[in-house]
């Protein structure tokens, strides 16, 4: 079954203009739940509420407004609104050329399947050709919903893709994290880990490795419960507290040797000992060995 497009506008660059359609790349298999009035079990409505007059508002009385120092607002009018919206909408954009390699993924907030759209055959496989054998992704602006969108188009399998993206101002700095003190680490303590990794490696990454086992366990749930089965938690499984770093790296190489890579845990988080723990295991008498 065909896909069905969303959108449509024109790929511009230069004096060339193609003609495409626009499609979800993506669908969210997330589990949701509504909010039900617990005594009768009916669904709940939300209401808009004016907490200085107490009354329930519609629609038709709201008007948008922005605040712009705490409990002080301005606001728009949508003919003010309309009237700051992006004037060419439907047009992408495309100002630069970039190494594919120079792009932060952090930066990529949704993604979308591009194709062409009547006429625009030839040039669509053209700039996808050319992008691919150049290794370069095209970064503009895409006008839609009567908002400017800093977009990268990139090649994808003899076609293109569109990655909507954050502006700079919108992605926060790492700068602002601590990442902790400066470590010098043992030989044996970077072999292990570099074992371990070379143990889990893959040739490519393969999403289908994974499931979202929160959600599986959730529908098994609500299936038990539609049947009128009660259902019943699982027991946690216990988990070894390894405050070592060298062993819980040992213990996970020797895990890796015998278990498939998605179904190895991740070890508990290493913990050094507390101070007290270091004071009642100096006081401790040490043991003699008994004698025979």
């Amino acid at each position: 079954m065909a896909a069905r497009s969303i959108g449509s506008g024109t790929i511009s660059f230069g004096l060339v203009s193609i003609p495409f359609k626009l499609f979800t790349a993506t669908s969210a298999k997330s589990v949701s739940f509504n909010m039900l009035h617990k005594p009768c079990g009916s669904r709940l409505k939300q209401q808009l509420v004016c907490p200085v007059d107490n009354v329930v508002v519609e629609r038709s009385e709201t008007v948008r407004g922005f605040e712009h120092t705490r409990d002080q607002y301005v606001t728009f009018t949508d003919e003010e609104l309309k009237s700051m919206e992006a004037a060419r909408t439907g047009v992408l954009d495309l100002q630069e050329f970039v190494p594919a390699e120079s792009v932060d993924y952090l930066y990529i907030e949704k993604t979308y399947f591009i194709g062409p759209d009547k006429g625009g055959d030839r040039a669509y496989r053209l700039l996808a050709e050319a992008l691919e054998r150049n290794k370069k992704l095209g970064v503009g602006r895409f006008a839609q919903r009567g908002k400017d969108n800093l977009v990268i188009v990139r090649p994808y399998k003899k076609g293109l893709i569109l990655h909507e993206c954050y502006y700079a101002e919108e992605v926060r700095s790492f700068e602002d994290i601590d990442t902790g003190a400066t470590f010098e680490f043992k030989p044996m303590e970077l072999d292990l880990a570099d074992k371990l990794i070379e143990q889990l490696q893959q040739e490519k990454f393969d999403p289908s490795h994974f499931k979202d086992e929160w959600a599986e366990k959730v529908m098994a749930a609500v299936q038990q419960k539609v049947a009128g089965e009660e259902v019943t938690a699982a027991p946690e499984a216990p988990k070894a507290q390894i405050i070592d770093l060298l062993e819980a790296l040992k213990r996970s190489v020797a895990a890796a040797n015998t278990t498939k890579p998605s179904d190895i845990e991740a070890a508990p988080p290493v913990k050094p000992p507390k101070k007290a723990e270091l004071r009642e295991e100096a006081a401790a008498p040490k043991k003699r060995a008994a004698k025979r």
